[in-house]
């Protein structure tokens, strides 16, 4: 499988993370140590989740009464996961970390979801226990961090309801204070619901940590409207002291049900009840009021998370597609010769269209691959750069996340769509693994901020804040490397056609707020990201082609397929921005 050697160079050759090592943080580092911890995530993803991504699929979490049933090959792929150390990779030495790049982290991640993201590892506990350690107590941090690090413990986010799924000041959890001088911070008794939990109820360890979203009722005894209302709270499954020890006592949250879903099946999604009784013990995070700003640190880095699931759902489609084009004889060539039924099948990897669903599924997995791994740097250049790089990161970071979620969920679902299609009717059936891989790959447009949510984020909000700076500083890096491409004879036409693309999204964004209205401007808020973001995937694959001495054959031709076949794609979306179409907007109910 091509992967390891594809990955190192956007590591090594691309992003330059060996000379990281060269700062403070990193200086025990070297890429030996980058390579020894890659190593050690390939071979547990090789002998502990790839060889179970079927079974996950087919024997679904399930309640016995008591508790939730998962295959014991979870269990050992967890085990493993754990043991590794790669829960606290990026954390401080003195806690037991092993004080990584967050490159590097993401980088090792991928191998577990390309060999079953279903399966899961990590991504939400170390998301949960990264947010108390930037808005916890020190006893938070002690207490619920540091075991969800050491993988004794495990980690939610509680965020959807039943009525209120992306509609998050409709929350109607309501959290009232019960001991202002608890240690482990304000404690208050939660009683709602909450809708589509991941991991939300299993056996892989002795607590789950849930970060609940909730409202506390004002003087009046009535909820606080909108999102200003919002409170962050820990709530345990089994209630601990300060010490982290276990009391013995299970906290007032209950498993009202399992939801069946359409792929991520390995994965127990839930139901929860919280205060069925006399309502679950909860500890307040941060200020009262504060909560969505203390759970979108979570958030973001949850949203590279599916961004990286989404590119590896798609490599893993299309390494088997092409191992199936490889050796699948089918049909003659075109041309006389062809019409000769006595001639010998060639494999269908040599027929054209084939190429072309190769070639969009190699365009698409290691251009979002790149991304990735590029916001991956920015969130290492944001930890331990200077402060001008700091910020420089900061602010791409903010235009970048909405991208590094939503592209990689929209077009590596293409590439599985593609997959199948090559396995032709064959991919259609459960003899292959394809199919699954397509609904695998289904959620993550939905999940952590669906894709029109990130759409008007990016456009309501990234690309103007604070006077659009952060698009400014885009642009200048996009033009460096218009500047480098154009020197090169055989990159000249592409760097034209990104700079032709450059200027239209420009150009775009601002004919979208022409009017100063949100509603003119974010009615094709969907065709604007996809603009966005086939620019921000053309000048990626135009930097890492750059990044060659002499030019790999199947990065240049993929690069060449992505300006040929897909930038042209900005034209059509950005004329329904320009003129800020209202077809959709002014579409009248009854006309449907």
């Amino acid at each position: 499988m091509p992967y390891r050697p594809t990955l190192d160079f956007l590591l090594y050759d691309w992003l330059k993370v060996g000379q990281l090592a060269q700062r403070p943080r990193f200086a025990d580092h070297s890429r030996e140590t980058f390579d020894a911890v890659l190593d050690t995530c390939e071979k547990i993803a090789r002998e502990k989740y790839a060889p179970f991504n079927r079974l996950v699929d087919t024997e679904e979490p399930r309640f016995d009464g008591e508790k939730v049933i998962l295959p014991r090959a979870t269990h050992e792929a967890h085990k493993a996961f754990v043991e590794s150390g790669m829960l606290s990779a990026a954390q401080d030495y003195e806690i037991g970390g092993m004080q990584l790049p967050y490159t590097v982290e993401a980088a090792a991640s991928s191998f577990f979801a390309l060999a079953s993201a279903s399966m899961g590892s990590g991504m939400l506990t170390v998301g949960n226990a990264n947010l108390l350690m930037a808005h916890g107590t020190e006893l938070q941090k002690k207490v619920f961090a540091l075991n969800e690090f050491s993988g004794r413990w495990s980690g939610t986010m509680c965020l959807s309801e039943p009525q209120a799924g992306s509609s998050l000041s409709d929350v109607a959890t309501r959290a009232t204070l019960e001991d202002e001088n608890d240690p482990l911070g304000p404690r208050y008794r939660l009683k709602g619901n909450k809708m589509w939990i991941s991991a939300g109820e299993h056996e892989l360890t002795e607590n789950i940590i849930h970060l609940v979203l909730a409202k506390i009722p004002g003087p009046d005894g009535k909820l606080v409207p909108g999102t200003k209302g919002i409170s962050l709270f820990i709530v345990p499954k089994k209630l601990v002291d300060t010490e982290g020890n276990l009391t013995g006592k299970r906290n007032d949250v209950a498993l009202a049900g399992l939801n069946h879903k359409l792929g991520w099946r390995g994965t127990t999604n839930t139901l929860l009840n919280f205060g069925e009784r006399e309502g679950a013990v909860g500890y307040l995070v941060g200020r009262p009021g504060e909560g969505l700003r203390c759970m979108f640190h979570m958030m973001n880095e949850a949203r590279i998370g599916v961004g990286l699931a989404a590119v590896m759902l798609g490599f893993a489609g299309y390494y088997a597609s092409l191992e199936y084009a490889k050796n699948r004889p089918q049909g003659r060539p075109v041309g006389p010769a062809g019409k000769d039924p006595g001639q010998p099948q060639v494999r269908i990897i040599e027929h054209a269209d084939v190429k072309r669903m190769l070639l969009a599924q190699k365009s698409y997995c290691e251009g979002s691959l790149a991304l990735e791994l590029y916001c991956a740097r920015l969130v290492d250049e944001q930890h331990t750069g200077d402060e001008a790089s700091k910020e420089e990161a900061r602010l791409l970071l903010e235009v970048l996340t909405p991208i590094a979620k939503s592209w990689p969920s929209e077009n590596c679902l293409e590439a599985n769509s593609l997959a199948i299609q090559v396995h032709g009717g064959y991919g259609y059936t459960r003899d292959f693994p394809v199919e699954q891989y397509w609904r695998d790959q289904r959620l993550n447009m939905i999940h952590e901020g669906t894709h029109g949510i990130q759409a008007t984020d990016l456009l309501g909000r990234k690309v103007v804040m604070e006077g659009g700076k952060g698009l400014q500083l885009l642009a200048g890096r996009i033009n460096a490397t218009i500047e480098r491409a154009i020197q090169k004879p055989e990159l000249a036409e592409h760097a034209n056609a990104l700079a032709t693309a450059l200027q239209k999204v420009g150009a775009a964004t601002k004919a979208a707020w022409a009017t100063g209205n949100p509603a003119d401007a974010l009615a094709n808020a969907v065709p604007y990201m996809q603009s966005f973001g086939h620019l921000v995937i053309a000048w990626l694959w135009l930097d890492v082609v750059l990044a060659e001495d002499k030019p790999d054959e199947g990065r240049a031709r993929a690069a060449r397929y992505f300006f040929h076949y897909e930038l042209p794609k900005l034209g059509a979306w950005l004329r329904v921005v320009e003129t800020r179409d209202p077809t959709c907007a002014d579409m009248p109910e009854d006309a449907f």
